[in-house]
């Protein structure tokens, strides 16, 4: 879902570098791992608040906070026979993988936190997953979507990560499906942001599942503002639908130029366009027959009463609808406050293990469970727009 403006090789380097900052840890702490005491418990955010990503970030540490504000009004997390409070500590990556490193190093060791919530993106998450196996702390990211990104290179789990968002396979899949079954599509152009794994993985495996023709496959990159040349060329081809995976800064410019160019095929695209500024950059009356997939959808209420208690508490406290990425936060301080009740403990080690085990936590994007790769089991929805506005969402299963 998030922008990967580094190569992995970078996030590599950087989380083998960040090891040796957590040298002075002993092999008991790794083992046993981090415990709170007293009457609180320590949950630490490692976050992309300033730099490339922090748009997103700063969504989610809203939701961050709101859970927890919740949570401690009602009396905190249920430990065993008694009642804790969440102590958050918060901190700012700087969208790097190398600040990403070093905050989990600082929460882990030094403020010895229970769990974490983030980093956002792949890369910066990635360079964390050293220090969080060292000592042994879970953490689980709101928006994470490379398919590997909780696996070892072995195919193995990551004993201490794991997502509250779909990966970017899930997410390609329906799309070619939506474009099969539901458009009844037969031949298609897609154009897709080139500049990142998360346009090029969901294009991928779009490709992989989708049962017409793709008759133009075009790439662009972050940062582009003149796509009519692309556009031109898809015209030509007369296809039944575009899929545009990317986000909502290119994309918005995409579907005003296919409109204003005369194109009106609907464009499908993927969660990186679930955000208001999309109509805002495309026009409202651009936007038309416009679809994505997304795990949260302002049409959630409508069917889960999670969704929609969220959305007035959030409209409350900061004054604007509530956007995907601070649902997904939300849902990621859920998911620990139900991994520490169901292991009776602040635990880290105790923690991680309840959380490859929770089954039908309800939850704002959906009744949510852990799979065997440590990525979530809830419905997918695909949001429909007309004139700017979302109209209709349907949830996959």
């Amino acid at each position: 879902m998030m922008k990967q403006t580094m190569k992995k090789v970078i996030a590599a380097a950087a989380a083998v570098m960040s090891i040796g900052i957590m040298a002075g840890c002993s092999a008991k702490s790794a083992t046993e791992g981090n415990e709170s005491t007293g009457d609180k418990v320590k949950i630490g955010m490692n976050m992309e608040l300033s730099g490339a990503a922090a748009g997103y970030g700063n969504q989610m540490k809203q939701g961050f906070e709101l859970a927890v504000k919740q949570i401690n009004a009602a009396g905190g997390i249920k430990v065993g026979d008694k009642k804790m409070k969440i102590q958050t500590v918060i901190q700012d990556n700087k969208s790097t993988t190398n600040g990403s490193a070093s905050v989990t190093a600082q929460l882990t060791a030094k403020d010895k936190v229970s769990a974490i919530v983030g980093p956002a993106t792949t890369n910066d998450g990635t360079a964390a997953i050293p220090n969080l196996t060292k000592a042994s702390v879970a953490s689980v990211s709101p928006s994470a979507t490379d398919p590997d990104y909780t696996l070892q290179k072995d195919g193995s789990v990551q004993d201490y990560v794991f997502r509250a968002c779909f990966n970017n396979d899930l997410q390609g899949e329906t799309a070619a499906h939506f474009a099969d079954k539901t458009l009844k599509a037969k031949k298609v152009a897609i154009l897709q942001d080139n500049s990142s794994d998360y346009g090029t993985g969901l294009a991928a495996a779009f490709k992989k599942t989708f049962t017409g023709r793709v008759v133009s496959a075009q790439s662009f990159q972050e940062g582009d503002k003149d796509f009519n040349a692309l556009i031109t060329a898809i015209k030509a081809k007369d296809v039944d639908a575009i899929y545009a995976p990317g986000y909502y800064s290119e994309v918005g410019l995409i579907i005003k130029q296919a409109r204003q160019a005369g194109v009106t095929v609907p464009i499908i695209g993927s969660d990186g366009m679930a955000d208001p500024k999309l109509a805002q950059i495309a026009g409202a009356s651009n936007t038309n027959d416009i679809y994505y997939t997304t795990p949260f959808s302002t049409k959630s209420g409508e069917t889960n009463d999670v969704a929609k208690q969220f959305m007035a508490d959030f409209k409350a406290e900061y004054g604007t609808d509530a956007p995907t990425f601070s649902a997904l936060a939300y849902d990621s301080v859920l998911m620990i406050k139900q991994a520490i009740e169901d292991a009776k403990s602040t635990n880290s080690v105790k923690i991680a293990k309840a959380l490859a085990k929770i089954k039908d936590m309800p939850a704002v994007t959906g009744t949510t469970s852990v799979d065997k790769n440590h990525d979530p089991e809830k419905p997918i929805v695909i949001e429909e727009m007309q004139n700017g506005k979302v109209v209709a969402a349907t949830a996959v299963k």
